[in-house]
């Protein structure tokens, strides 16, 4: 019998429980690099009626689980529906530059777009979900990325300054339409959904991308409150953060309450170092860097794999995969070499 799936091995991990069988986890696999490995064509039928988009998912799927995953990676990010924005991801001028842009912007209508633009490729997910998987994400994008993608990420560094109380007023608001977009995602598709997960670099290699103050001060609320929006619906929460945020750590741990992390670069620190200061109290995914996948041979990326679940097996909440996710320019070989090494450990017949 080949490789059957089975999301609670992930929501074991994420729960900081020894899982049956070490899952494999992405943040993301880039599409080009999906249709590169399946040798087929699926991006175009994601924009079509909703028999393309079943179809799209259940491609989507399939790759998931025939590569050896418990769950499908898969998230609608939330900036890419605000009104205006595009000043993260598209380096779009952005909307809102002073209070009477912030007063005039339709704040209040932001979940209602979300629900109608998003949710039909979440019914056309939950429509083809293969027997013994669910999903891992949801509603995608954290609190500062959502400011960023309506105000530049420098005009937001002057606002901290010029106009402190515009600087709040932007946090509470995008926090409070990311809870209400997760309320309204959790009531339909709390069922779809094994572990609830957004994405919020708050770093770079050495240092947050905001002060420490002003992350506890106006970050930290909102995602405590995210966080605890999606905990009321038995659901364990992934932060995936790329960056050094050691410095706040202890405020994601103790008062956002996450359950488990994601991200981490060699260079920053080895996945050993977020192991030993954290694998007793939330759980640790990744730990193979991006780096090394798309610079070193498959030898040298069987070895370094290995190593990593060396360290994993000191811990409970560990799921092995990237540090970052897979882009289109990392070699399939060399995807594959990490893969290959976690199925041959955890023994399957593929």
């Amino acid at each position: 019998m080949g490789f059957e799936p089975d999301y609670r091995n992930i929501l074991d991990a994420a729960m900081n429980r020894k899982p049956k069988r070490l899952p494999v986890y992405e943040h993301l696999v880039n599409l080009g690099k999906i249709e590169e490995i399946t040798g087929k064509k699926i991006g175009h039928l994601y924009s079509g009626d909703f028999n393309d988009k079943k179809e799209f998912f259940r491609q989507y799927c399939n790759f998931f689980r025939d590569l050896g995953y418990d769950t499908v990676s898969y998230e609608e990010c939330i900036g890419a529906v605000m009104p205006g924005s595009g000043a993260l991801g598209g380096h779009k001028p952005g909307v809102i530059k002073n209070m009477d842009d912030f007063n005039k912007y339709p704040w209040a209508d932001i979940p209602k777009i979300y629900e109608e633009k998003c949710f039909p490729a979440f019914e056309a997910l939950e429509s083809v979900m293969p027997t013994g998987m669910k999903g891992i994400g949801g509603a995608g994008n954290g609190v500062f990325e959502c400011v960023q993608d309506v105000v530049v990420y420098m005009d937001l560094c002057y606002i901290s300054v010029d106009d402190p109380e515009l600087y709040a007023c932007l946090f509470k608001a995008v926090g409070n339409v990311m809870d209400e977009i997760w309320r309204r995602f959790l009531n339909r598709f709390k069922d779809l959904y094994t572990v609830c997960r957004f994405g919020d670099d708050l770093g770079y290699k050495t240092q947050t991308l905001l002060s420490v103050e002003d992350i506890k001060t106006h970050i930290i609320p909102q995602y405590k409150k995210v966080v605890e929006r999606i905990h009321s619906y038995d659901k364990p929460f992934l932060l995936h953060s790329c960056g050094n945020i050691f410095a706040v750590m202890d405020d994601l741990i103790n008062i956002v309450k996450i359950d488990a992390k994601h991200s981490n670069e060699d260079v920053i620190a080895p996945f050993g170092v977020w192991i030993q200061k954290y694998g007793d109290k939330i759980a640790n995914f990744g730990g193979v860097d991006t780096d090394i996948l798309s610079s070193r041979n498959e030898k040298e990326i069987k070895e370094y794999t290995l190593n990593v679940i060396k360290e994993g097996e000191k811990t409970t909440g560990f799921a092995l995969g990237s540090g970052n996710s897979i882009p289109e320019y990392v070699s399939t070989s060399g995807y594959f070499a990490m893969l290959e090494t976690v199925r041959e450990y955890r023994g399957d017949k593929v």
